[in-house]
């Protein structure tokens, strides 16, 4: 973008030097560990904390959306409010989200016979369990990708993009995408492969996601980054779905944008610019939200305000015996200031 920085070079491509960010804690004894990286920025940019290898090429995975959108509307998409959330969405194929992919659809002028994403069930549980009762087979709908999806078929449509390629790395609409992970990421793409879904994924570096989450989050009113921050807080629920931990952060901590990723990923940002990312190396899903929330501890947030993602309680013969506890690194400090 005009007044940018060029970005830095690409993160390196290598195995990355975790670090224990999370005891599995079970009668007082420490029965697991796991590993991974956490990078916690102050308002200024500078890294006030650092755990294990936040340097190193990964894969952000579902926790770019945000990115992807912003690129989106950079490349004129017109959407709002609650379907530009579900456009940065991971949703969890509740009629609301199933609903709302149609309806960027039929503004595109589109069906879902259009859509490249993978048939998949709904992502959440009871929701899933319902489809299958129903004797509904998995759909494109029901993919937690297809607002994605569906705006990018919409983007490429009014700029006169094929359709049917949108997904190749080389088309337009993804070119404009890897234009905007650099730009907002500050460095180059490493890799660049397939997502779950079917979209091309890029590897940057887990302070470049941070640092991202930290440009939409402090961006002008009305600019393409401002209006996905504030979309994805305002419907918090259309970015997620009904009682998923992503949403219920950005309820609990007023101003916050978070998004997470499979395999462990999450990034959340405040809007003074102080940000955090976490990856989980095992991919974990019991380690990442207490991870993160103790990361948004750390980074100033309230923890009275964070008690509720300090994680699930282990059990032993139905009592709760322990818990996933982050390590004390991420023990939080004063609030930081720029």
């Amino acid at each position: 973008m005009c007044g940018s920085a060029p970005p830095a070079s690409a993160p390196v491509v290598r195995e990355p030097l975790h670090a224990p960010v999370a005891h599995l804690v079970r009668g007082g004894v420490i029965e697991g560990i796991h590993y991974g990286s956490v990078v916690v920025l102050a308002a200024d940019g500078r890294v006030a904390l650092q755990i294990g290898d936040i340097e190193a090429a990964f894969y952000p995975r579902s926790a770019l959306k945000p990115v992807q959108a912003v690129a989106m509307l950079r490349a004129g998409l017109p959407l709002d409010g609650e379907l530009l959330s579900l456009t940065a969405a991971s949703h969890s194929g509740e009629e609301r989200h199933l609903a709302g992919t149609r309806r960027i659809l039929e503004l595109a002028g589109v069906t879902d016979d259009h859509l490249r994403n993978v048939p998949d069930l709904p992502f959440d549980p009871v929701v899933r369990d319902a489809w299958v009762r129903e004797g509904r087979l998995p759909s494109r709908l029901a993919q937690n990708c297809s607002g994605k999806h569906a705006a990018m078929l919409y983007t490429a449509k009014l700029n006169g993009w094929s359709l049917d390629d949108y997904l190749d790395p080389g088309h337009p609409l993804q070119q404009a995408i890897a234009e905007t992970v650099e730009d907002l990421t500050g460095q180059r793409i490493s890799q660049v492969t397939v997502d779950g879904c079917g979209a091309p994924l890029f590897s940057v570096a887990l302070h470049g996601l941070a640092r991202a989450a930290a440009r939409i989050t402090t961006a002008a009113p009305g600019t393409p980054e401002a209006r996905v921050a504030d979309a994805m807080r305002e419907h918090a629920e259309m970015a997620s779905g009904s009682g998923r931990d992503v949403a219920a952060l950005m309820r609990a901590v007023p101003g916050l944008l978070t998004k997470d990723g499979f395999e462990g990923v999450q990034v959340a940002a405040l809007p003074d610019g102080r940000a955090a990312a976490v990856k989980i190396a095992d991919g974990a899903n019991r380690a990442r939200i207490p991870v993160a929330a103790a990361a948004l501890a750390r980074a100033g947030v309230d923890p009275a305000a964070l008690a509720e993602f300090a994680g699930e309680p282990l059990l032993g013969g139905g009592k709760a015996v322990g818990s996933v506890r982050p390590v004390r690194a991420l023990a939080p400090l004063t609030p930081l200031t720029p």
